[in-house]
């Protein structure tokens, strides 16, 4: 089972207070001094977690479910890491009678500026990641900067009389933490783009449609290895659009190694990508990354994709390896003056493969799609059914409210982030 959000952040926070709580007299543990304590070793160690899955080692992945999932995590941790961060600020983190040495002297004005210095930092980076009005390419440079700022966290950490000792047992945490964590930091910044899985593509066709275009590339050498519903970063070869940037692969391994991206034009990036795209242009392809795959072994499916949200579902009936799609119903939801691909285009790709389509242009509460939902919820055990989905936030909240009405639990979906910011 994978681990959620509130399961990783709690467990980082309850072990950091349980360390620091040992570190001081039982007498004072009930003072602000002990509060503020706290959570400082909590914030650094939530903001040392949050570096260890910005390296996007793949072991994480297996551990949260998909890089996505890994995202999702990683932006808790940093919300989190403000808020305790605030309190660590707002209290004095000492009392008379506490036996305190800083592990790392320094003169007070330095160790005064490396305090303020990472809680500015840190309240800086959280705003700006959380901001999503701010164009990818500031976004993304300003978020390259929390390997840095993490750096000035530990050094604030090492240079504070505290009476947590290095060799204390809150000592080893922050240490095992804060070497981890800037360990993934220096790897991400400098090791990333050159022993990561990725591989050169060639742009060979580009079909446009409303604000919106698939794209298919072919390996310039040898491609990636991936499976259906998997996705990439993709990073063009071209000024302006050189920011790495996460889509699904909407297509299935072939012996040619062509993949496919259908990208719609949804902010200041996509939006140059998808006008500015060509053939014959060059991109890296990182991947693959994900674990929004086919359940092959339930006896019943229901795959549910929106707008953008209908590539993984491209994906899975291309695949050559896969039979049995007399078993799935695709609902796709789209808006009309918008739908890319075409409804017509997506019929044709579904009867080949014996799956049945049902597109709804008017939204989840239509009676087309409650009704047909429903009517395969009622005709099927539970247990024996799954149920996929790839869109926005709001249409995953209406289909669960839809399954809590026909008596199923709300993480019967198995779903994609839609974004990650």
């Amino acid at each position: 089972m994978a681990v959620k959000s509130w399961q990783a952040v709690t467990a980082v926070i309850v072990v950091s207070f349980g360390l620091t709580l040992l570190e001081i007299p039982s007498g004072t543990w009930f003072t602000t001094a002990a509060l503020s304590l706290a959570c400082g070793v909590a914030a650094l160690s939530l903001m040392g977690t949050a570096a260890i899955l910005g390296g996007r080692w793949p072991v994480l992945e297996s551990v949260f479910g998909g890089l996505d999932r890994v995202y999702e995590v990683h932006k808790w941790l940093a919300v989190f890491a403000l808020s305790l961060a605030s309190v660590h600020l707002l209290f004095k983190a000492g009392v008379r009678g506490w036996e305190t040495a800083a592990i790392l002297p320094l003169d007070p004005a330095w160790t005064r500026l490396v305090r303020q210095g990472s809680f500015v930092g840190l309240m800086a980076i959280v705003v700006v990641a959380l901001n999503r009005n701010i164009p990818y390419s500031t976004w993304r440079w300003w978020h390259r900067l929390s390997g840095p700022l993490f750096l000035v966290v530990v050094l604030h950490g090492l240079s504070i009389k505290s009476p947590v000792a290095l060799q204390s047992p809150a000592g080893i945490w922050l240490a095992v933490i804060a070497t981890l964590g800037l360990a993934a930091a220096a790897y991400k910044l400098l090791l990333y783009p050159f022993v990561a899985s990725r591989a050169e593509y060639r742009v060979v066709g580009v079909d446009r449609g409303p604000a919106a275009a698939r794209i298919e590339l072919e390996p310039t050498g040898r491609g990636i290895d991936f499976r259906p519903g998997h996705f990439g970063f993709l990073r063009m070869k071209v000024d302006g659009l050189r920011e790495p940037h996460p889509f699904t692969i909407a297509a299935a391994p072939a012996s040619t190694g062509k993949i496919a991206f259908v990208i719609r034009a949804l902010g200041d990036y996509t939006g140059e990508l998808v006008s500015r795209v060509s053939e014959g242009m060059r991109a890296d392809v990182y991947a693959p990354y994900g674990r929004f795959e086919r359940a092959r072994t339930a006896p019943r499916e229901i795959w549910i994709g929106g707008g953008v949200g209908i590539s993984p579902f491209i994906a899975w009936m291309q695949d050559p390896a896969e039979d049995r799609f007399d078993k799935a119903t695709l609902f796709y939801f789209y808006t009309p003056v918008r739908v890319f691909p075409d409804i017509a285009v997506l019929e044709r790709m579904a009867a080949e493969r014996g799956l049945e389509f049902v597109p709804v242009a008017t939204g989840p509460n239509t009676p087309a799609f409650v009704e047909r939902f429903s009517k395969i919820v009622r005709e099927q055990n539970p247990s024996a059914l799954d149920i996929a989905l790839c869109g926005p936030k709001g249409l995953h909240e209406e289909v669960r409210k839809l399954c809590v009405s026909q008596g199923l639990p709300p993480d019967k979906i198995r779903h994609e982030l839609f974004a990650f910011r």
